[in-house]
């Protein structure tokens, strides 16, 4: 059965997304069917995927260059009640549509995420794949990774995410920790693993680990965004 189509929107930033962007179209279709508003918000990409996206029927809204930056202009830009912000290389399970609904039914929860599989050709994935869904259940931070959704109140209430080229999720995380705990979802989003493909797991791993602790100690995500580039 298809969704209220005012009551749910997938936020997507892209950048240079032509390559794989057939896929992702593919997978928004199907909950376009099911009743969710799509955006795309782009961050001014020079490969033609907005044009893309554009002739399939997407909607499609330019963006200041930034994940933060260009998540808070899509979710402007939609109408709906409840806000997903999905990465362009994560997709939802099946039925994410009705935990989403049944989640922030609750008058108790505001925000919520998924626990993520990711897929890639380390062995190491799934190891990682399962500290991050455990640590995410022990602190109430979550990844974007994880496909973040919130009542828009309370999006509104944090004032959306913080202008900061990293460490986005974990801020608005734990600003909207101090309205409600998150709901922790057992279905799992599936999530790209080429970053610890290609850089290595273990450097990857280390890398962010250093980067989260200083991000704790007040380090500047100005600074951090240096490093992880």
């Amino acid at each position: 059965m298809a969704s209220d189509p005012n009551n749910w929107a997938i936020i997507v930033p892209i950048l240079n997304e032509a390559d794989a962007l057939p896929e992702l179209l593919e997978h928004l279709q199907h909950w376009r069917d099911q009743g969710a508003e799509v955006v795309l918000a782009d961050g001014g990409s020079d490969d033609a995927s907005a044009d893309m996206a554009r002739q399939q029927g997407f909607t499609v809204i330019q963006a200041p260059r930034g994940r933060a930056r260009q998540m808070n202009a899509g979710a402007k830009a939609s109408k709906a009640r409840h806000l997903l912000f999905l990465h362009a290389d994560t997709r939802l399970p099946s039925g994410a549509d009705q935990r989403i609904d049944s989640a922030l039914g609750d008058q108790s929860i505001a925000w919520g995420r998924f626990d993520v599989c990711i897929a890639g050709c380390s062995k190491m994935l799934p190891v990682i794949a399962w500290f991050m869904n455990h640590r995410s259940r022990l602190t109430g931070i979550a990844t974007g990774d994880q496909a973040l959704f919130m009542t828009r109140e309370a999006f509104e209430t944090v004032g959306g995410f913080p202008d900061q080229p990293l460490m986005e999720d974990v801020e608005i995380s734990r600003r909207l920790k101090q309205i409600a705990p998150p709901a922790c979802l057992q279905e799992k989003v599936t999530t790209s693993g080429r970053r610890w493909d290609t850089r290595g797991s273990w450097h990857t791993i280390w890398l962010m680990w250093q980067l989260r602790w200083a991000y704790w100690r007040g380090t500047p995500a100005e600074q951090l965004a240096e490093r992880y580039q």
